[in-house]
Formats: structure tokens, sequence, C-alpha cells
């Protein structure tokens, strides 16, 4: 059960507020001093979040931007940015000396989807910057090895849209998918072999719990294994399956993550509509985002060998109609969609001062 009484509403409040002229589609937040911003007009725009200005901006890329990545991988002279837009992956510098880029930049391009209809949803880079994952419109999951570029797709595909899709850390062969299936998929994706699943079920009716599917829309994962998964039915899973035990600990060191066992994890009724977005701000510290722009911080403790979850404050995301994207690090919380006139909008905010409202 959750102990609510420390709940404090609206105790922390977004910095700033920018608008775009079509909806945010990515967020990405690139360093401590900047941030990338995907929209549906084929932009992907890097402000500077000091004076929130734009400092550099790749236009003209024909489809929205559904996700984006950077990474630098090794021996490489600069850092790249790869783009989920339509069909297509595309990568570019990001210290090109340009300002302005097109697609005439691009410098490396590759279809993955299977046909026209078949665009691409999230990706996910390794902690290594050797792979970058992806997930289709028509559930397919697959791996970029980004130095050769080869595409190698999973045995085992969602039976609907894969919107979720994160590498597990400290397991260097492993990733998970999330689908509108319900499924969660686990991967061996040097093999291409799944190694366990979780199908998500409705829960029994309640006046708190949306009569929407359990679709998968956000996941999110510990550096420590710990999983936050949200629905479209306004709950989150958080798992402790695949959770590293400190040392002195009882659990050992499983032969695979086995974060997909659903009598090791716990659920929170978080709202009556969909959760779109969740994060780990900090190993004690989730949080959660829905489609109409609530965000709550919730801090997780142990007792007796048991994960609760606390929430410590909710609060609104500001002009935000729907909320498609969020992005979070030390220092700061990012949450972008539209507005009522349909323009794009995103919202910075303090992870210090959140963190700081959940203790």
């Amino acid at each position: 059960m959750e102990d609510n009484s420390s709940i404090q509403v609206s105790s922390v409040r977004p910095t700033s507020s920018f608008t775009l002229p079509k909806p945010v589609s990515c967020l990405v937040l690139h360093s401590k001093s900047s941030l990338l911003v995907g929209s549906e007009d084929g932009c992907l725009r890097l402000y500077a979040l000091a004076s929130g200005k734009v400092q550099k901006a790749i236009r003209g890329l024909n489809d929205p931007v559904s996700s984006a990545c950077c990474m630098k991988p090794k021996n490489a002279e600069s850092e790249v940015v790869w783009i989920a837009c339509g069909t297509k992956v595309l990568c570019f510098k990001i210290e090109d000396s340009k300002m302005i880029m097109s697609l005439e930049d691009v410098i490396v391009q590759l279809q993955l989807g299977e046909d026209d209809e078949d665009d691409l949803n999230e990706l996910a880079v390794n902690r290594n910057d050797t792979f970058i994952a992806f997930g289709t419109d028509a559930g397919a999951v697959g791996v970029i090895d980004v130095s050769t570029n080869h595409i190698s797709r999973m045995k085992v595909r969602h039976e609907n849209i894969c919107g979720s899709i994160s590498f597990i850390p400290d397991r260097p062969n492993e990733l998970i998918s999330g689908g509108y299936d319900s499924a969660i998929l686990h991967f061996d994706f040097q093999q291409g072999s799944l190694l366990s699943r979780f199908d998500i079920a409705a829960p029994p009716p309640s006046s708190k719990v949306s009569l929407s599917p359990p679709f998968v829309l956000t996941m999110a994962l510990s550096v420590s294994g710990l999983a936050a998964v949200g629905t479209a039915d306004g709950r989150v899973w958080i798992s402790t399956g695949g959770e590293k035990v400190a040392s002195g600990g009882k659990k050992r060191r499983s032969r695979k993550w086995e974060g997909l066992k659903e009598d090791e994890g716990i659920w929170l009724s978080v709202a009556e509509g969909p959760v779109v977005a969740v994060s780990f701000v900090d190993s004690t510290s989730l949080l959660t985002c829905t489609l109409l722009g609530a965000l709550a911080m919730y801090s997780l403790t142990r007792e007796e060998d048991r994960l609760v979850p606390k929430q410590k404050w909710i609060a609104n995301s500001k002009d935000l109609a729907k909320v498609n994207t969020m992005s979070t690090d030390a220092d700061c919380i990012a949450v972008g969609g539209f507005n009522t006139d349909g323009r794009g909008v995103f919202n910075i905010w303090s992870s210090r001062d959140a963190v700081l409202a959940a203790s």
C-alpha cells in the first residue's frame, strides 16, 4: 500500500517552457547544457538549455522524428546522432560545422521498415556504444551493429506495434522490448533468440483503473537492473526479479536476467489514463508521466526485503494537452508533446529540485 501522507501537489514546477510549430515527438537530454528535440515537422533541433536558443538543426527529413540517440563509437573522431524517421534510421555528425543540416549531410542511411507503413519507434543504444536496438510498427525487434551497419532481427516478434526497447545493464547480449500486444519480450540479441516473456493481463474491473487494454507504452531500466513498465490502462509494473543485490546479499547472479517474473514485481495504479513515460531519475527515485501531462515521483525503499514505492509529489506539465515523450538525467527533466492548438511544447524541470521534493 502506498504511503501518501507526504504528497506535495505541484511542489516542483517547470523552470522553462518552449513552443514549436508542430508537436514534439522526441526528447533526448544530450548533455548538461543541451537538449535534442525531434518534431513531427521532420526536424531535429539542438537547444542550449541555458539560453533556450537553437544551436543546430537537421531539417527536411521528410517524416516525423520518432526517436533519436547519441553515441561515440570506438575509434570515431566525433559524436554522432542516429535518428528514427519514418521507415529509416539516419546518422549525422553532431559536431558538423553547419548550423543547419539536411539529408545531403547524412553519413549513414538504413532502411529498417519492412514496407512503406512499417515505421520505426524507439531507438536504444547500449552502454559500449556498439549496438542500436529498434522496434517497428509491424512488431519487429532488431539490432544494428554500428561498426559494420549490419542489421539483425529477432526470431520472435510482437503481434502488434513494438514501441519500447531497452538494453539490459551489465548484460552485454540481452535486451527487452514492449508492445501493443501487452507483451514484454526478453532476447539474446546476439543469437536472435527469445529468453523469456511476460504477457500482461488486464486487471479486475475497478473505478481506479482505465478500461483500456494493458498495451506497453514505455519502459525504463535502472543501473541496478530494476525495470519499470508503463501501460495504457494507467498502471506501472516495477520488477525486482533482475535487480542486482549488494555484496553480502543472498541472491546470486543468474545466467540470464530474470526481470520478467511477475511474482517478483509490484503493480502501481498511477492514473485513469495511459502512462506514456517512466524514468529512473536515480537508483531510488522513479518518475512517471501520463498522456495528459501529470507527473508523479516515487521514492523506492526496502522494507524487510520488499520494495516499497511511496508517492512523494505530483505535479502537472505546463501548457501541454498531450504528452508524447520524456527524457531525464541527473540535472534535468524534459517533457514534450503538444498544446490545445496542436503546436509543439516542451517543459524543462530541475531533477535536483524533484529529488529534494521526494526526500
